[in-house]
């Protein structure tokens, strides 16, 4: 890696780290930081869903009170989840770099338009918990196997799933998506892992990064608007669409 390589990666998990802390979106930086390092796609989606796994644990252990209230509803979509995440990693891995290459602006183009439409896909609050429905597990299934295969976006997709499927209150909901969230990218970590598919050199210049920009992006949250960061990410993910829609 050239010393600009470094640099690159380096900010790009910073901030993917800070993005995520304020509103999420961090697949976006990452993800295009390391397929402009040169990467293939493959393998750079691959190594995004690790260095973007740090930040679902602490997320999840944030959240522990509400999850215990949860009960069966979290045994439950966890076992969906990691069945859909388990699915959607192996039919990326039994893709051509070329063929995943060709669906990479299609789908940025949708996880770009999920992230925005994010402040309108917010269940509205609830006292109910989180309920089992066989919508709810067909809803989270699919989107386990988006999140298994690409990943970008699926925390906010998700969390709309689940609110129209399961009911619940936003923190309840919340925590439930920050918990299926961790289970799918650990699933589909340990099949890239075993896959080969993983950039270890390039994780581990990003996943220091990332730590320290999630610290720092709870300072961040205090003095900059979410809006802003939300607009920051959305000017992204549509940059990086018309890049792979020009360069493919």
């Amino acid at each position: 890696m050239t010393v600009v390589t470094i640099a690159l990666l380096l900010a790009a998990g910073f901030l993917s780290g800070a993005v995520n802390a304020i509103a999420g979106g961090g697949t976006f930086l990452t993800f295009g930081a390391l397929t402009l390092a040169g990467i293939a796609p493959i393998s750079a989606n691959a190594t995004s869903s690790i260095v973007q796994f740090p930040g679902y644990v602490t997320s999840t252990l944030a959240y522990v009170q509400e999850l215990k209230r949860s009960g069966k509803t979290v045994i439950i979509l966890s076992i969906v989840s990691i069945a859909g995440g388990i699915a959607g990693a192996l039919i990326l891995l039994s893709l051509s770099n070329p063929s995943f290459r060709a669906l990479v602006p299609w789908l940025l183009a949708g996880a770009t338009a999920i992230f925005a439409a994010g402040p309108w896909l917010k269940p509205s609050a609830s006292t109910e918990h989180p309920s089992t429905t066989p919508s709810s597990l067909i809803a989270q299934f699919l989107t386990a196997i988006y999140g298994g295969f690409f990943g970008a976006g699926m925390g906010i997709m998700m969390l709309a799933m689940l609110g129209l499927t399961a009911g619940g209150s936003y923190h309840h909901l919340n925590a439930l998506k920050n918990l299926l969230a961790m289970m799918i990218a650990g699933v589909a970590i340990i099949i890239f892992v075993g896959g080969g598919v993983v950039a270890w050199m390039q994780a581990l210049v990003m996943l220091p990064a990332s730590a320290a920009g999630g610290y720092a992006g709870v300072w961040l949250a205090k003095r900059v608007p979410q809006n802003v960061m939300r607009m920051i990410v959305v000017a992204v993910g549509i940059a990086l669409t018309i890049y792979y829609f020009v360069t493919g």
